[in-house]
């Protein structure tokens, strides 16, 4: 089952027309989110971020488009599903039907889906740099936006060469991100990763960790700009999102990298759960 505007329906029935706009126009936002132990893992941050995305996208936020009205309809969802307990959830907020470029309303509506949650942390993480195309450094590009054909691209081009995954730059040469989440160097007890400037994703668990950092006095925590460069000086990189939290990689081109200092602070970035 999955939820469309509150209702729950068959994922086998007909959910969108063809003047969606999603489809049209990856004219939607949307929050990937993990249940963990029957809770929304982080679920105030995401919401935040969804609602600062939604008003610079100039779509109009419902009255009760509250953080416990969507809280309740995700664990709804869930529940029905029989996932109650963990899952993987797409919440995907959409203009409503109509207009060309520019909308008829600027009203919304939207969809939850839920899956089995498969965190998949694997041992061996090999990545590789993406520079067919680049992200465009500016506001827009932090946005999760429904509109990812860099990110499909580039996941074929990974699967093609035998990779986990890629990591972006952008139109100035300089890192951005993977395809899958953003991207931490680590150098001795320096963590350092690009600013959102350079056009990467407001990551909740790139915010996470930051502030986790922020506090601790065993880390330095940097955003910069990197150059790709300093892949081969790093001593490990590792990739965050909501889904798997951490993962540590462990060989990009000829450079094999240490996981020490990922899985530490996986370890804290865990006790942030409760």
């Amino acid at each position: 089952m999955i939820n469309i505007n509150s209702q729950l329906i068959s994922k086998n029935q007909l959910v969108f027309t063809n003047q969606n706009r999603a489809f049209k126009y990856g004219d939607g936002v949307f929050e990937t989110l993990k249940i963990y132990n029957s809770n929304i893992v982080f679920f105030e941050e995401h919401y935040f971020r969804l609602m600062a995305s939604m008003r610079m996208l100039r779509m109009e936020i419902p009255q009760n488009f509250t953080l416990e009205y969507l809280e309740n309809e995700i664990l709804k969802t869930a529940d029905v599903n029989n996932l109650s307990k963990s899952a993987r959830v797409r919440l995907t907020v959409y203009r409503k039907d109509g207009g060309l470029y520019n909308p008829i309303s600027n009203q919304i509506e939207y969809t939850i889906e839920v899956s089995e949650l498969i965190e998949n942390c694997k041992t061996v993480y090999t990545v590789d740099l993406y520079k067919d195309f680049y992200i465009y450094s500016g506001l827009l590009s932090t946005l999760k936006t429904t509109n990812r054909i860099l990110n499909v691209v580039a996941s074929i081009f990974a699967s093609e060469n035998e990779f986990d995954t890629c990591l972006f730059l952008n139109e100035k040469k300089q890192l951005v991100e993977a395809i899958h989440g953003n991207v931490f160097l680590v150098f001795g007890d320096k963590v350092i990763t690009p600013t959102t400037n350079e056009g990467c994703i407001k990551g909740v668990i790139r915010k996470k960790i930051i502030d986790i950092l922020k506090k601790s006095n065993n880390f330095i925590i940097e955003e910069r700009e990197i150059s790709p460069f300093e892949l081969q000086k790093a001593d490990e990189l590792f990739i965050t999102n909501s889904i798997i939290d951490i993962q540590p990689v462990t060989n990009y081109r000829k450079k094999v990298y240490k996981i020490d200092v990922s899985l530490k602070i996986l370890e804290l970035l865990k006790k942030e759960y409760t």
